[in-house]
């Protein structure tokens, strides 16, 4: 696993540094002027050059010290700083458009960089990657590489192991329940919230994931709280808005959010999950779809309970029917 992170990595860092090296040289006019923009101070900064020289000296012992020796033996902590805040300015001017088809925006290529950085020493380390989310680092590559160019992002998803060599991992345990959500699918999107009848009893799992119209939805959040026989009234949504406990308040915007949704009042079990901006959150880019139609079909009838391992790479519900 930590052989095909590095190819994709390292095709990555081939990428990010051509990018910078082509935006700088011309904004710099490095043909014109005859030196190389990272000879310069600014944009360098004294750390920055620190590196560079330590490279030239390097390079000299072999008579290699030339423009494109340099570039390729910088270090991806080099690149990847080049979108820190004392680049800042460089980024407004001109290093933006190493990226033209991201956002625009500094902090979003930035700390992404970073988090590529650090899984690639993990791995060039041989540190384990056995608590990796290597879907969600991969996914993060990728979409890296679609700011540099679209067809980047494609060459790379063509030739990327990743997928195959996860695939093949020792299956994990079952830790989520697939529960079926023609209403709490909305819910959920709405307020990171799963609600269901009072008494429901569940095993002790950490995920769940929603499942309506023939398909498994793509996200799957981390059960951070659960609270059962819950009076769904305003009354109990003004006592809770008063609590002290941060969950009370968050029960309290459900119960007004899910009647504003339809749901009718009662008691019941409620669940709060994660939204996709939570760190432990997982998701995968597509659906899973149900194939199988006619009565008594559906996936699931009550809940199923699966782990999140097939979750995030099962191509749809029949890999899990020949399981």
């Amino acid at each position: 696993m930590s052989a095909a992170l590095f190819e994709l990595i390292s095709h990555l860092e081939v990428a990010l540094r051509n990018a910078v090296d082509r935006t700088l040289s011309a904004h710099f006019s490095d043909d014109r002027v005859g030196i190389p923009w990272f000879l310069r101070r600014p944009p360098m900064t004294a750390s920055a050059s620190e590196q560079i020289e330590l490279i030239r000296d390097r390079l000299r012992g072999s008579g290699r010290d030339n423009r494109h020796q340099i570039v390729a033996n910088l270090s991806f902590g080099f690149w990847s700083g080049m979108f820190g805040k004392d680049y800042d300015e460089l980024w407004r001017e001109c290093l933006h458009k190493a990226f033209p088809y991201g956002d625009g925006r500094r902090k979003t290529i930035g700390p992404a960089l970073e988090a590529v950085r650090k899984l690639r020493n993990r791995v060039a380390h041989h540190d384990s990657v056995l608590g990796v989310d290597v879907p969600f680092e991969q996914a993060r590559i990728l979409e890296l590489s679609g700011y540099i160019a679209p067809e980047l992002r494609q060459w790379l998803s063509n030739i990327d192991r990743c997928t195959q060599v996860y695939e093949q991992r020792p299956h994990s345990e079952i830790d989520s329940v697939v529960v079926p959500a023609a209403q709490a699918w909305e819910l959920y999107r709405n307020c990171s919230a799963y609600i269901c009848q009072p008494g429901r009893s569940f095993r002790a799992v950490k995920r769940m994931a929603f499942y309506s119209d023939q398909q498994i939805h793509p996200e799957f959040p981390v059960i951070v709280g659960r609270r059962d026989n819950v009076e769904w009234s305003e009354t109990t949504a003004k006592m809770l808005e008063e609590s002290e406990e941060r969950d009370d308040r968050k029960i309290a915007r459900i119960i007004r959010r899910s009647k504003e949704l339809g749901w009718n009042g009662g008691r019941y079990q409620v669940f709060l999950l994660t939204a996709s901006d939570h760190p432990d959150h997982r998701s995968r880019s597509t659906p899973i779809p149900h194939i199988r139609r006619g009565r008594g079909t559906a996936f699931v009838r009550s809940q199923r309970y699966v782990s999140l391992h097939s979750l995030q790479t099962h191509a749809t519900t029949e890999d899990y029917y020949g399981a």
